[in-house]
């Protein structure tokens, strides 16, 4: 690693740095925190050992084109998301013509963990987490209901045998759908590793993150119908975050260790042909 190598760095740490300080409301809960600032050990960690090439370089012109205008139109609109892609693209356009040539394939797709370790979800995602909310709690409600209980719903708010539940922003799991991106990701990385399912997959890691977190609000809401409103607003709805990380993790590596498997018989059979 060169002088230059180093000097880049320090001005991607930066140019971080100023992201993650932009709000500081993403830092509240930090079980939801904890797996965003891992993002990027998680890229260097999957991405080992980087090995860079010898010589003169200099930063590829597309990576560099991107990263300006991601980060001029997230200055002018205050996006976390622009900000992000601004900041990945810097990192590609410096790794991409670092790293050895054989590394790059999979340096494509790890990319997609730099993008998750800035909290653009919580920031700009209000929509996305409210969707999560109302959908959650339709769920949540017409399950109740078969299983005999006295349910009315109005918007994200359940009256459950005449208990009021309010399905609040802190159940979007807008913090905790990023960490389980993250985590998703990381799980495909391992399991199908350069395997071309690796894309489709990512795109339905969103879904799987839905099922989780609809699942959270099932678990709370019977916790609070169950035992008592107090038990499942307190520590349970702490725990809450970590039970659907475990439960993404799981369901992750479930389905993508399955998929793995049937992907390599099916190939098996076609090269005997």
């Amino acid at each position: 690693m060169t002088n230059r190598d180093r000097g880049m760095l320090l001005l991607l740490f930066t140019l971080a740095l100023f992201i993650w300080i932009q709000d500081l409301s993403w830092l509240s809960t930090f079980s939801d925190t904890l797996p965003i600032i891992a993002s990027l050990p998680l890229f260097v960690w999957l991405g080992w050992p980087w090995r860079f090439i010898q010589g003169a370089w200099s930063l590829s012109l597309t990576g560099l084109l991107l990263s300006t205008i991601g980060f001029f139109l997230g200055s002018i609109s205050g996006s976390v998301l622009l900000f992000a892609l601004g900041w990945s693209s810097l990192l590609w356009a410096w790794l991409s013509v670092r790293v050895e040539p054989e590394k790059r394939q999979s340096l494509n797709r790890l990319m997609i963990l730099p993008i998750m370790a800035f909290p653009w979800i919580l920031l700009d995602g209000q929509m996305i987490g409210w969707w999560f909310r109302l959908s959650g709690t339709w769920v949540t409600g017409t399950l109740f209901m078969h299983l005999g209980y006295t349910v009315v719903q109005k918007g994200t708010s359940l009256l459950v045998q005449g208990l009021p539940i309010d399905i609040s922003a802190s159940c979007a799991g807008l913090n905790t759908l990023q960490s389980m991106l993250i985590a998703g990701s990381g799980v495909a990385c391992i399991i199908l590793g350069s395997h071309p399912a690796y894309w489709p997959n990512i795109i339905f890691l969103v879904i799987f993150s839905w099922i989780a977190n609809t699942l959270r609000i099932i678990t709370i809401c019977w916790a609070a119908v169950a035992v008592s409103p107090a038990f499942a607003a307190g520590i349970f709805h702490q725990l809450g975050g970590w039970l659907v990380l475990f439960i993404m993790f799981t369901l992750c590596s479930v389905i993508f260790s399955l998929e793995k498997s049937l992907l390599q018989q099916s190939e098996g059979s076609i090269k005997k042909r």
